[in-house]
């Protein structure tokens, strides 16, 4: 009996052995799936992908939406969701099921994409001088086809002058008119079809030039407003520094405009135009996922012509817009207007006397102009170079087919001769727009109502210096007033913090905190500008700022749109404000006004530890010393929450993203919106909402709901690793499994071959003794079960000290719920930061 039963664990055993045989076997077949350069003697098979250098970009075949069909693609290396930002053969797919398709270069030195059959599908059909070409994919996203043989020669072919639906910066989107060739970006037809859609984008002829999104490449459906030498006018949300990154440039000689951009930092990004119409300015800070920067159109008021001719389109609180003919004008069709369909636009209602005697009349009859504010400027404009405000009036007043006049900053003057068509009402910002009137239009008021007007200006004027001489007094104490935090309620806090939270807030004081003044934060992050952005996470976007005085801030602010709310802001706000540690990031304060939340925080100038450790060209920065110190800096921090504060803290997001570093690389704890005050003496809770990000959270919390001390004790281990291998957990295997770098860390310990685990870029400065005992620490901090894992003050005793450590177990990852309570809720919240989400959905 026991002979059998010795036998068959041995069985089992040599089972388990050839598992993990074969799943190293898949991992190593993983890093050899990666292609550098295609030549005649090396296609691109499937299973294949082509890496840029820097591994940014990579190009292999996809399946849209796993549909019935194959076609060949770049993307971002890693980020999610991905976004094919280049197709080859987007009308001559390939079948799903022809797994023998290859992307080769042909005899001819062409780059040639065959099937299963060895049949041409796609080919860049140019005329190749030699046989030696070779196709690479660069770091800017450009797929080229190069003379292999000539190291500095130009590119045969390249994609950036073949775009699909896609800009990326350093591509150009415009036309040359004496060739007739345009780049336009051409929208997919559905999101499972690549090929060619109703919707495109490019350049029109006006001087100076807009975008268009057209429908069949004629029907205009959006535009952006002319250049001004920095954005398009008509986008409010362009960044509008001079240095902005967005050119446009013109050459009337050679006939040739083109628009492209590029971003003066480290932060990937790219527009596109969906199916649907839409063209979306996406950027990524951290390199993990993308946030939306500016997208068009945003509302029915932005759709080309919705009010029709000479009507001024309101956007609207509702799904329908608000229109309105322009002053002196009147609908066309009032049974229509009153339908609802505005199209159809308005008409004049007193006619231009110039028009009737093609001639500028005597004082007392001629026409004029009236003066409206705030618009987007109307399509089909002419541009007047060398005129002033003045000249510009008068060149239009005394031509009679001049209908409107426009002096734009950056621009100059601009005249319209055509009638006018797609004005939107901008509150705020647009410009000021002079419509040409009849006189009897002009609506000249009466003596006594210019009276009235001009008292009231005084009564203004000097009402606004008397609040101008006040703020002024008062402009060094604007930027902080401090008050109590009992303006907070907590009536929506509903889960089991609210009564731990309401209870210490009566045993003591209410917490002081400086409540900022919006304004002033307003100013300090330059409007909230993109290039003061740092990041984003599940809250919201986080910028950074510089006050009055000089000191700089960064500054969370809630996101509408956000799964997380008013409890996290609170949480945050009231349990930073109470926790003072070294390795905890300091609050500053906050500001609440109308649906603006914001916290403000002290500035880390080396931002976020996933910014350095996952960047190829900044993880050098990070040497052994650092990096321990970073380890041991969280984890006092950590000990600090659990045992040594007035509170006792579990974060539930402890992660790679949520260390901040300060300008001597030291590290703080950030992004408490999901942290949890617990009972000194409870151990563990359950929770009906799991909040947190896959791969980072414990096998207990993520199946069951229950989390304690050791939830963090187990993201620490987690994040440790990362940190001795310089890599992301949940991207190190090919299909995404959240643990396979939990796993190979085990068995390459377990094997001796713990230094393999260990960042080449730490070769010249790591300790072998010290690094292999933070990998043997990191491994019991992940150990499937809770009971195994050791505390903080453990864990900060084995890091300082050289006793001998416990053996961790072999981890199964198969997670089981260990309660007996049903399955729990699974809440709308999670973190942007990783390329996973942090949502679970329950069954």
């Amino acid at each position: 009996m026991g002979i059998i039963r010795a036998e068959t664990i041995a069985s089992a055993l040599n089972s388990s052995m050839f598992f993990l045989f074969f799943f190293s076997l898949l991992l190593s077949q993983h890093h050899c799936a990666e292609v550098y350069e295609i030549t005649p003697s090396q296609p691109l098979s499937q299973g294949q992908n082509l890496v840029s250098p820097g591994y940014i970009f990579e190009l292999g075949f996809f399946s849209p939406n796993n549909s019935a069909n194959k076609y060949v693609g770049i993307w971002h290396k890693d980020i999610f969701p991905r976004k094919v930002v280049w197709v080859a053969n987007r009308e001559n797919p390939i079948a799903a099921s022809d797994t023998l398709a290859s992307l080769t270069i042909s005899s001819s030195g062409n780059l040639e994409l065959v099937d299963g059959k060895q049949n041409s599908v796609w080919s860049t059909n140019i005329s190749v001088p030699s046989n030696t070409s070779a196709a690479v994919l660069s770091d800017t996203g450009n797929f080229v086809v190069k003379d292999d043989g000539i190291a500095a020669a130009d590119p045969l072919w390249q994609s950036f002058d073949h775009p699909s639906d896609t800009i990326l910066p350093g591509m150009v989107v415009g036309f040359d008119t004496k060739s007739g060739k345009k780049n336009l970006l051409t929208a997919w037809k559905s999101e499972g079809d690549p090929s060619a859609g109703i919707f495109s984008v490019g350049l029109g002829p006006q001087t100076p030039s807009q975008v268009f999104i057209w429908i069949n490449e004629s029907t205009p459906y959006w535009k952006s407003g002319p250049w001004d030498k920095s954005k398009f006018i008509g986008v409010p949300d362009m960044d509008d520094r001079y240095l902005s990154g967005f050119t446009l440039v013109e050459d009337v000689q050679q006939g040739t405009k083109y628009f492209s951009y590029k971003l003066f930092d480290s932060t990937l990004s790219y527009i596109d135009l969906s199916y649907e119409g839409v063209l979306t300015f996406m950027v990524s800070d951290n390199g993990s996922n993308w946030f939306r920067n500016w997208e068009a159109p945003t509302n029915p008021c932005e759709i080309y012509g919705t009010c029709g001719l000479f009507g001024v389109c309101k956007a609207p609180k509702s799904p329908t817009p608000t229109c309105k003919c322009l002053k002196g004008f009147a609908p066309k069709s009032p049974e229509e207007w009153s339908k609802g369909n505005r199209t159809g636009g308005c008409v004049r209602q007193t006619k231009l006397f110039c028009n009737t005697s093609n001639s500028v009349v005597s004082s007392g009859k001629e026409d004029g102009f009236r003066q409206v504010d705030r618009l987007n400027v109307p399509d089909f404009h002419e541009y007047i170079a060398d005129m002033d405000v003045d000249e510009c009036k008068i060149e239009c007043l005394k031509n009679c087919s001049c209908l409107a006049y426009a002096y734009v900053t950056n621009i100059g003057c601009l005249v319209w001769s055509k009638d006018l068509i797609d004005i939107q009402d901008f509150a705020p910002g647009g410009s000021e727009l002079f419509i040409r009137l009849a006189h009897g239009e002009l609506g000249e008021g009466k003596p006594i109502k210019l009276i009235v007007s001009l008292t009231a200006i005084c009564f203004i004027v000097i009402l606004g210096a008397i609040v101008f001489c006040v703020h002024r007094l008062r402009a060094k104490q604007r930027g902080k007033i401090k008050v109590k935090t009992k303006f907070f309620q907590f009536s929506d806090v509903n889960d089991n913090s609210r009564e731990n939270l309401q209870e210490y807030i009566r045993k003591h004081d209410p917490s002081e905190l400086f409540i900022y003044d919006f304004d002033s934060i307003f100013i300090a992050t330059n409007n909230f500008s993109i290039t003061n952005k740092l990041g984003e996470g599940g809250f919201g976007p986080v910028y950074k700022g510089k006050l009055q005085e000089g000191k700089e801030i960064a500054v969370k602010r809630l996101s509408s749109s956000s799964g997380q709310g008013i409890q996290e802001f609170k949480s945050e706000m009231l349990l930073i404000s109470k926790l003072q540690h070294k390795n905890l990031v300091r609050i500053m304060g906050c500001c609440v006004q109308e649906d603006e939340k914001l916290l403000i925080y002290e500035f880390m100038p080396n931002r976020s530890l996933d910014t350095l450790l996952f960047d190829p060209v900044r993880r050098p920065e990070l040497d052994w010393g650092r990096r321990f110190n970073i380890i041991q800096g969280v984890a006092r921090g950590l000990l600090y929450l659990h045992h040594d504060s007035c509170l006792k803290v579990i974060h539930r997001d402890l992660k790679v993203s949520n260390i901040l570093l300060d300008e001597d690389m030291n590290p703080k704890i950030s992004d408490f919106g999901l942290a949890r005050i617990v009972q000194g003496t409870q151990n563990l809770t359950n929770t009906q909402k799991v909040v947190g990000t896959l791969g980072y959270m414990s096998p207990e919390y993520a199946m069951g709901g229950i989390f304690s001390e050791k939830s963090d004790v187990y993201s620490f281990g987690v994040l440790l690793l990362e940190i001795i291998g310089g890599v992301k957990n949940t991207s190190f295997s090919y299909c995404g499994q959240q643990l396979g770098f939990l796993a190979y860390a085990w068995h390459s310990w377990n094997e001796g071959r713990g230094l393999e685990l260990v960042d080449k870029v730490l070769a010249d400065s790591s300790s072998s003794s010290e690094v292999m005992r933070c990998v043997h620490i990191g491994l019991l901090c992940v150990q499937d079960n809770a009971a195994d894992r050791p505390i903080m003050p453990d864990v900060v005793f084995m890091l300082s000290s050289e006793t001998d450590l416990p053996q961790p177990k072999r981890p199964i990852f198969t997670f089981q719920n260990s309660v007996s309570d049903p399955q729990p809720k699974y809440d709308n919240i999670f973190s942007t930061n990783e390329a996973t989400i942090t949502m679970i959905e329950g069954r």
